[in-house]
């Protein structure tokens, strides 16, 4: 005797009915893209992590198979994604001390620094798996802008470019390089000069002032020859700017004993250390923080300048601060 089959009858939904589960759809899908908007911060391309995260989130409002359809993930995936996310993170406590460190550089510092930060601490760790785990934590390095150009003409002697893009010092106090930002805070205008030795990169003076005036530039010289009294033979190198041409500040290097070098006209690459500094400085600090006043904003220059010279490491001073690579080779 044959087995009589028994068909499905698929029941025929009413326009009401086929109405109620649209808004269903509309309302999970509306849903689904609002929690993986705050899970990817805004991501062009969510991962499939954060999309089953974002579909468990939503698990006590909407039906699985209707957050699916939204996300369009097959539950397979779904599952795969819920059953590691309920394992051990065997990367919990590398996660916990990149964050640390992170915040404790302000934000400051990108995978590479973190990197060898972990592996000072102790954590046998390479810069991919940083990289990674910063990813997963959606922490990163800030960016930088350009600069303030102090170019003004032809006022004065221009001199020759002694320092021919070679950035290199065998020891302190052979060259210097100096220029002048602007930045904004506040509302108000804001012109730093500094002095830097390419030796080892450290900030040796510096002077801030609300409008690029000559006597910035000449206290930043006198703060920098009273730290350095004995200076000759040093190479300073700036741009073309018309406080370099002025003649009250060649008098001045000439007095001390220092050469004069300038970059071609225009030519900001010339001078691509100090460029390289206020980058730095305007993604680090500028960018990075909110300030309530000038003189808030001074404070925080003074310590983010105290921090890039004895904290801050470079990868070319062997991973060490502008002021321990100078001390180590003493």
């Amino acid at each position: 005797m044959s087995k009589s089959k028994t068909k499905k009858v698929k029941l025929k939904t009413t326009p009401h009915e086929e109405l109620l589960k649209e808004l269903e759809y509309l309302r999970a899908e509306n849903a689904y893209l609002k929690k993986l908007a705050g899970l990817s911060r805004g991501a062009h391309c969510p991962r499939e992590r954060e999309r089953a995260q974002a579909i468990e989130g939503l698990r006590p409002q909407c039906r699985l198979s209707v957050l699916l359809k939204a996300a369009g993930m097959a539950r397979s995936t779904f599952y795969y994604h819920f059953r590691k996310s309920k394992q051990p993170d065997k990367y919990a406590r590398e996660k916990e001390s990149i964050i640390r460190l992170y915040h404790e550089h302000k934000g400051r510092y990108g995978y590479r620094r973190i990197t060898v930060e972990m592996n000072k601490i102790g954590y046998a760790i390479n810069h991919k798996t940083v990289l990674k785990l910063m990813n997963i934590c959606g922490i990163k390095s800030q960016v930088r802008l350009r600069k303030y150009c102090s170019y003004k003409g032809q006022i004065g002697r221009i001199a020759p470019n002694l320092l021919q893009r070679d950035f290199a010092a065998e020891k302190p106090n052979q060259k210097w390089v100096t220029d002048l930002t602007e930045f904004s805070v506040c509302g108000v205008k804001l012109y730093l000069s500094p002095i830097m030795d390419l030796y080892n990169r450290e900030i040796i003076s510096y002077k801030i002032a609300e409008r690029p005036n000559f006597m910035q530039i000449m206290k930043m010289l006198d703060d920098a020859f009273a730290r350095i009294p004995d200076s000759p033979g040093i190479v300073l190198h700036s741009d073309q700017g018309w406080q370099y041409q002025m003649k009250q500040y060649q008098l001045r290097l000439r007095q001390k004993g220092i050469t004069q070098s300038m970059s071609r006209k225009g030519n900001c690459l010339d001078n691509a250390a100090m460029e390289s500094f206020f980058g730095l400085l305007k993604s680090e600090l500028l960018y990075l923080q909110k300030f309530s006043s000038i003189d808030h904003f001074r404070k925080e220059l003074e310590e983010y300048i105290d921090y890039y010279n004895n904290k801050r490491i470079k990868k070319y001073l062997n991973n060490m601060s502008p002021v321990q690579y100078r001390t180590h080779a003493i």
